[in-house]
């Protein structure tokens, strides 16, 4: 990354923050150590008495000088198989777009100075000839709150996220931004995220699976050592989807390693999630139009029409479940609709579906099953997302020919063939007959590297913090999986593990964010007070960004937000009862 340009260059000293004096004096240091002290007397001109400015423009630049040194000082860093590529000072600005272009990304926030560290660990050649390692990417900034975060990946990794910590809706302003360390990895292996052809090769699995996170995070606690000259007093984990499965792994596998987890909609179970997007295809192959070639275009089996009438049905039968009719499902396992509701009594009009269509649904809820009934994975819930086009893209996608672009025949069968499956078998076809109980044997192996859903956690319970949510209309993870998981914990460790580890069900919310949903709330707030402060998240306060000028609270599993009076659009209205 290269460094940002400086804002605001024509303020007086008076009219500048703090911030914009670090970074006046980190420009100038970078090029003349004595234009630096010319240029902190000049922005401080007039703000104090002259022995006071010597003071600090001695004092500021000695700072930036030091951390400067610091921070280059790590790029010869060489413990536990690290190659340092990069370590400089970089000031405070936007972070470059994750693209490669180097161009600035004005949607991301603005961070503060920090030093950057890049490189890789443990280096290698793999299967194919091709090159490996654990990429990882360390900001340390220069106002240290004295906390460390790991900023969890996504999808099936690959890339070098900036490590900020802006972990979709559950961190704002950014754990950089607010003195936190962040380093973050790209699992292993180099490529985009939806690229699986990593799975070929035994270690990157590994690396995948729990490897990357187990070596980053101890050589991002060294790396704050080395710089800090002291290790962190708490230490965070932060993350969605994958980050969420990654959190969970780190509560399961490395149950020292962190004070306070985040696991935002957590791909629990990955290896039958990949079995649910294989049934999901062959479901909707079944009923789908075809195209010249005889292929079916899986896009045509539900028109949006029709997706909109299966949300109509849902919430007529179950919005009001919670108290309030406000278009948000609270009570969502008391309700128990069927599409079956929605049946064509004669032909298929714009207002039924289709026997096909039904039966298709009912499917894909329930998830797949063994020979003799056993279930694979799911159920899914019904909730207002199935309307949204998160879900069309997961299940449906919207393409016209046979070559479907739904996320389940993309990201979800190249991670199945190259990633889940032992051995990989690049060539397989979801469409056609299929042995569910033959793949779920195959993919036990990967499995047992990174399913993320062992019930045991009496070590990370006896000193650690997690909260686990989930989005309610979550195109791609059943949330009853997850109730599942829960349950165990609480059966495993027992009633007392409560209080170290809680499970938030969202109404409406899709994968991470979006939907007709209160999906805004921060998480690392909620989970720093209940690891430093004690304060169990009883409840925690969130907004929405589709339903303006709402707020509802957020709810501890088994309870539910129910309407008890006073303004419907107040979270104060709600309490959180079973």
């Amino acid at each position: 990354m290269l460094p940002h340009g400086r804002r605001d260059a024509g303020k007086s000293g008076a009219g500048k923050t703090g911030a914009e004096v670090v970074m006046g004096m980190w420009h100038a240091v970078r090029g003349n150590r004595r234009g630096a002290i010319a240029l902190l007397a000049a922005t401080l001109a007039g703000c104090a008495s002259h022995a006071t400015l010597t003071d600090s423009r001695a004092a500021v630049a000695g700072a930036i000088v030091d951390a400067e040194q610091r921070c280059t000082a790590l790029a010869s860093y060489s413990g536990w198989g690290v190659n340092v590529t990069t370590a400089r000072l970089t000031p405070e600005g936007r972070v470059l777009a994750e693209d490669g272009s180097g161009r600035v990304d004005p949607s991301r926030p603005i961070v503060p100075a920090h030093c950057l560290v890049q490189g890789v660990i443990n280096q290698r050649t793999g299967a194919d000839g091709r090159e490996f390692g654990i990429g990882f990417d360390m900001r340390l900034p220069l106002d240290w709150n004295g906390r460390f975060a790991f900023h969890g990946g996504a999808g099936m990794d690959g890339w070098l996220m900036p490590a900020i910590g802006d972990i979709d809706a559950t961190v704002n302003p950014p754990a950089l931004t607010r003195g936190f360390a962040v380093i973050s990895t790209n699992g292993g292996h180099s490529g985009f995220f939806t690229d699986a052809s990593f799975g070929t090769d035994q270690q990157a699995r590994i690396d995948y699976a729990y490897n990357a996170l187990d070596k980053t995070t101890l050589l991002g606690k060294e790396l704050v050592r080395a710089f800090y000259g002291s290790k962190p007093e708490y230490s965070y984990m932060l993350g969605c989807s994958n980050g969420g499965r990654q959190g969970l792994i780190a509560s399961q596998r490395l149950p020292l390693h962190f004070d306070g987890i985040v696991s935002g909609d957590p791909s629990l179970r990955f290896s039958r999630i990949a079995i649910d997007e294989m049934w999901n295809q062959n479901v909707l192959a079944k009923i789908a139009p075809r195209d010249e070639s005889g292929q079916p275009i899986i896009s045509q089996v539900f028109s949006d029409a029709d997706l909109q009438l299966v949300r109509g049905g849902v919430l007529k039968q179950c919005d009001a479940l919670d108290g309030l009719k406000d278009g948000l499902i609270h009570d969502w396992q008391a309700c128990g609709f069927d599409p079956g509701v929605l049946t064509c009594k004669g032909g298929k009009t714009a207002s039924c579906l289709s026997n096909d269509q039904v039966g298709a649904l009912r499917a894909m809820h329930e998830g797949p099953r063994t020979r003799d009934g056993t279930s694979i994975y799911g159920p899914f819930n019904y909730d207002t997302g199935i309307a949204s086009d998160a879900w069309r893209g997961m299940r449906l996608g919207r393409s016209t020919s046979g070559q479907s672009d739904a996320a389940d025949a993309t990201l979800g069968l190249g991670q199945f063939s190259l990633y889940q499956l032992t051995p990989p078998e690049p060539g397989f076809d979801p469409k056609g007959p299929v042995d569910w109980d033959d793949v779920l044997e195959r993919v036990r192996h990967t499995a047992a590297l990174g399913d993320a859903d062992s019930p045991f956690l009496n070590t990370f319970a006896s000193r650690g913090k997690m909260i686990v949510y989930n989005g309610l209309s979550d195109q791609g993870m059943a949330s009853s999986e997850l109730v599942d998981w829960y349950d165990q914990v609480v059966d495993v460790n027992g009633e007392s593990v409560r209080d170290s580890v809680r499970l938030f069900l969202i109404p409406g919310m899709t994968h991470c964010r979006g939907g007709e949903a209160t999906d805004e709330f921060d998480m690392l707030d909620a989970i720093q007070a209940w690891v430093e402060r004690g304060e169990a998240p009883d409840r925690i306060r969130a907004t929405s960004r589709s339903i303006p000028g709402i707020s509802r609270p957020l709810c501890p599993h088994p309870k539910v937000a129910r309407y008890v009076g006073g303004d419907p659009a107040s979270a104060d209205s709600f309490e959180c009862r079973e």
